[in-house]
């Protein structure tokens, strides 16, 4: 066979090979087991499935077209370092992926903060994790990295939080200010009742009073509390003739 038909039938191969690719990936997809596993553990495996097919269809379509896999090799050795340190990331993110897999300390839908990234998990693959942000952005995060970071999830527990200060004239009286703030925070929706909400005065100076609101919600209502609740205390504030703090003025 000469080379210009080698070419022709590795090129067949290949285009052959990536259907075919595609309709085992679908096949796995489609199994009972594939199905009974979470996203993320489903999402991990096709990643490691399909990079393996393609490995062994390069080595086919390679050996047709009559290189020697010993030249191959030498040619991947000759490189030297540079191999080698692409390798060793390679590896190592390989290794974080299954570190994910095995410890799951957040899965596909948390949103969490890794590594200087903050988004949704979208998913794992054999080499990244793809987080998306609030805004819609993709950010593709090296396993390897987020194995070596802290890695805060937000939505790991039922309940979550939200604290918030607020500051007020230094001639208020406390006790009355607690009680608007506590009456706001009771009023807003999805805000608990158990844990209690609070509201005290945590602090000043000479110019006001800072008094600190927390309130518990479920992890998924964070935001829309967060919100509601800074609007609704801030408007029980004003309705009820409470003074903001004085403001320094600087002049020249």
């Amino acid at each position: 066979m000469g080379y210009s038909e080698k070419i022709i039938l590795a090129i067949v191969v290949l285009i052959v090979g990536k259907f075919i690719i595609s309709a085992i990936l679908n096949g796995i997809g489609r199994l009972r087991i594939s199905r009974s596993l979470d996203s993320t553990a489903r999402q991990y495996l096709m990643s490691f499935v399909q990079i393996l097919l393609w490995v062994v269809l390069l080595i086919a379509v390679i050996q047709i077209l009559g290189v020697p896999m010993a030249s191959v090799i030498t040619v991947l050795a000759s490189c030297g370092l540079a191999i080698d340190l692409a390798l060793q990331g390679a590896l190592s993110n390989i290794a974080g992926g299954v570190m994910l897999m095995v410890f799951r300390p957040f899965n596909a839908g948390d949103y969490v903060a890794v590594a200087g990234s903050e988004g949704t998990v979208q998913g794992i693959s054999l080499f990244y994790t793809t987080l998306v942000t609030v805004d819609n952005k993709r950010l593709v995060v090296p396993n390897s990295q987020i194995m070596n970071a802290t890695i805060t999830n937000f939505s790991s527990e039922k309940l979550r939080r939200v604290d918030l200060d607020f500051g007020v004239a230094k001639s208020e009286k406390p006790a009355e200010i607690q009680a608007i703030i506590l009456d706001a925070i009771r009023d807003t929706k999805k805000v608990l009742s158990d844990p209690a909400p609070f509201a005290r005065l945590s602090g000043g100076n000479d110019k006001q009073m800072t008094f600190t609101a927390r309130a518990w919600c479920n992890s998924a209502d964070y935001w829309d509390v967060y919100f509601d609740l800074n609007q609704n205390i801030t408007e029980a504030l004003g309705s009820k003739g409470v003074k903001a703090p004085a403001v320094r003025m600087i002049q020249d």
